[in-house]
């Protein structure tokens, strides 16, 4: 495995941790897809844990306006799956805090909790497991400005887009694998459904 580890060295941990699965798969937000991907099925063992957290690390390290700030940056992240990233970033690059937002109930607004105060100007690099739809993750970016923090950057472990996925730019954008799958759009365009290939629902 390489400091980084590369494209393939990801998939391959991915796979053999059963967190990225080939199939028929249909998500909540109805896109149907041939492949099925939950991070914190290879999250949940330390090494994997720490092999992609380090290797995220160290893409961040490398930009030297980042590094310079090390000391005072915070790391934010949606709860709950990227919060091992979070912490697994925020040790290997010995950064400031973790924080993250969440949601009491589905169609609520993401929230901070409770009598956690955001510094004006406070530095903030976004983690997260996966970004994929990108609708949580511009979210907590908004949240995080219109509390008068500065965004300086996003991270994530896997970037598998689809073709509603938002563009972050200007932020620098980091990720160890992207994942090109197929999404078919609902039941009448999936190729998957027309061949008869069995469904299987997915929560997330």
């Amino acid at each position: 495995m390489h400091l980084v580890p590369t494209q393939d060295e990801v998939i391959a941990l991915l796979r053999e941790t059963g967190a990225l699965r080939e199939g028929h798969f249909r998500y909540p937000s109805g896109l149907h897809s041939n492949q099925y991907l939950q991070v914190p099925l290879a999250m949940r063992y330390y090494q994997h844990q720490r092999t992609l957290s380090v290797g995220l690390s160290r893409l961040v390290r490398a930009n030297p306006e980042i590094r310079a700030i090390i000391p005072e940056l915070s790391i934010v992240t949606p709860a709950t799956a990227g919060l091992p990233v979070a912490y697994g970033v925020c040790e290997a690059l010995r950064a400031h805090q973790v924080y993250w937002a969440e949601k009491n109930n589905e169609g609520e607004p993401l929230r901070f909790r409770q009598f956690l105060e955001q510094v004006p100007g406070e530095k903030v690099l976004i983690v997260d497991d996966i970004l994929r739809t990108g609708k949580k993750l511009m979210e907590l970016k908004n949240l995080l400005v219109a509390n008068g923090a500065e965004v300086i950057a996003l991270a994530v472990v896997v970037y598998q887009p689809n073709p509603e996925t938002p563009s972050f730019d200007p932020l620098p954008f980091y990720y160890l694998a992207k994942l090109e799958g197929c999404c078919f759009g609902d039941e009448k365009s999936c190729q998957l459904c027309k061949e008869g290939i069995p469904i299987q629902e997915v929560w997330i």
